[in-house]
């Protein structure tokens, strides 16, 4: 069967290079991989089936199929090699080191797996009776006992799914403590060295933004925000620590200011692997911070489903948190789940539900056991090891590397560097797909928008010295090739299964739908 204008003799791999080509596309063990449809025909099934009677009643009714089903027909064992080898093709944390900045990509405990999978926390639905699931709701009781803990703050809103919502969470709770007191504040200041998410989550939620520069250091400018501070400012919304690698150590100094300016403070928690257990931000004076369970206590990112973003508050926005919400007896330790239907006197400021449902209790349950097995000092050892880790790569590579901030001090849990002293025509883009070939997923590229061609590195505390010494060793390599304006850097990948795409392109006209046509 051929498909899709293949011919025999013909390589199908854009990338079947070398002095030894193969007719199939196949590299020994590295396996060419067609589209689905081009396995199997519409009009096939992989299934032997007997024909339906022509008088047989159809107890489909008007639901009845009009027309083919129009999916490839495929026999089990072709279904399953071809999902097989096109697994093979995925990079993951499984496999080896995923330096993204911003992400944290660290490797996930199979004890945390393992708790997830216990009967009872695997199977519980989200619209079982809550006198059904009190074993749910004290597994997150106690997680959000731990999360207060650990950031020093008054309440916890678990519901939000991950770090975006996290942020609408706390900006919404901002604007209720602030519609409370009769206070139509409009603006939301947002430095530079923020996430690319805060100025998003402010603007959604109906405030005008506007930036505050960094120093020449790569933090806050303090003055600067201090000079704009004023009564229709709601607050500001800063990473600590921030996208450059960066801890704020104004941060106490910014908060003071903002408070008395009246506004109140947002934290994105995202980078908060790199001080738990050492940094508490309600020490600091935040008003309200996101957590993202995935990055900081190791849940998978979106292979073991949604992420999980509680958003921790202080004291001063603990009545503002979303619905619903769990509250324990004081005197009987019983716990309560509080929704529309009995939030009562009690809780009259909340603005209200933002999601159908409390939270993701596969993720609330890998990140408790991530605590407890952990306990206080493995957590604190955690973030100082995700530090001294980003500080080898830092000062492993700052000699052959611009790193524009790497005289201001040590960085936190990412190093950060830039793409000065490439020559002409070379970019960060080419070290990122050379190091495609070098086995290893690139680092996260033009970000931040500060530093001109950025490349941010976070390698996390799980990963060996053995294996920073690879990654080393390999972006020494890539970033001589640059400055040496090798060519055959433009080209890379040259061992992948595919070469490089045009990703303006395929960002810009996607290709959705197979529009082929299989030969018999």
């Amino acid at each position: 069967m051929n498909a899709g204008g293949w011919k025999p003799g013909t390589p199908v791999s854009s990338n079947n290079e070398g002095e030894y080509p193969t007719v199939t596309g196949n590299r020994a063990l590295k396996l060419e991989e067609r589209l689905i449809f081009e396995l199997g025909t519409r009009e096939t099934c992989g299934v032997d089936l007997p024909e339906p009677k022509a008088d047989a009643p159809n107890r489909l009714g008007k639901f009845a199929r009009q027309q083919l089903i129009d999916l490839p027909g495929l026999s089990e064992p072709e279904t399953v090699r071809h999902y097989t080898r096109l697994s093979r093709q995925n990079y993951a944390i499984d496999l080896g080191l995923f330096p993204l900045g911003s992400c944290t990509m660290k490797h996930n405990p199979r004890l945390n797996e393992k708790v997830a999978r216990m009967p009872g926390f695997a199977d519980v639905h989200p619209l079982q009776p809550v006198d059904t699931i009190k074993g749910a709701l004290g597994v997150i009781d106690e997680l959000s006992h731990w999360l207060i803990e650990l950031t020093g703050m008054s309440a916890v809103a678990m519901s939000p799914k991950a770090g975006a919502h996290g942020e609408l969470c706390g900006i919404l709770c901002i604007r209720a403590a602030l519609e409370a007191r009769g206070d139509a504040r409009k603006v939301v200041l947002v430095p530079e060295s923020a996430h690319g998410t805060n100025p998003a989550t402010a603007a959604f939620a109906g405030y005008e933004v506007e930036d505050i520069p960094a120093d020449k250091d790569g933090r806050v400018d303090l003055e600067a925000l201090k000079a704009r501070l004023g009564p229709d400012v709601a607050g500001v919304m800063i990473t600590n620590p921030n996208t450059c690698g960066l801890f704020e150590r104004d941060m106490k100094a910014i908060s003071d200011a903002v408070h008395a300016a009246g506004g109140l403070v947002y934290c994105d928690g995202a980078n908060f692997n790199a001080i738990m257990g050492r940094v508490r931000p309600g020490d600091l004076g935040v008003d309200a911070m996101h957590i993202n369970l995935h990055k900081t206590f190791s849940t998978p990112h979106g292979g073991g489903g949604p992420g999980s973003g509680p958003v921790v508050l202080s004291e001063a926005l603990a009545p503002y948190a979303p619905l619903p919400f769990i509250v324990k007896d004081g005197e009987t330790g019983e716990i309560h789940l509080v929704e529309e239907e009995n939030v009562g006197d009690e809780f009259p400021g909340s603005f209200g539900r933002m999601t159908a449902f409390h939270g993701q209790m596969g993720m609330f349950t890998r990140a408790l056991t991530y605590i407890l097995s952990h306990g206080a000092d493995g957590l604190r050892q955690a973030s100082g090891d995700a530090v001294l880790n980003a500080n080898y790569i830092l000062r492993s590579l700052d000699d052959v590397l611009d790193a524009p901030f790497g005289e201001a001090g040590h960085c936190m849990h990412e190093a950060l560097f830039s793409d000065n002293g490439f020559a002409d025509g070379m970019s960060t883009l080419d070290v990122a797909k050379g190091l495609i070939d070098e086995g290893f997923h690139p680092m996260t590229m033009y970000f931040p928008l500060v530093v001109h061609g950025a490349m941010l590195v976070e390698p996390t505390e799980t990963e060996s010295k053995a294996t920073l010494d690879q990654f080393v060793m390999a972006m020494r390599s890539l970033a001589e090739r640059a400055k040496a304006g090798d060519e055959t850097l433009k080209t890379a990948p040259h061992h992948a299964p595919r070469a490089r795409l045009d990703e303006a392109q395929a960002a810009r006209k996607p290709v959705l739908a197979w529009q082929g046509s299989v030969e018999g």
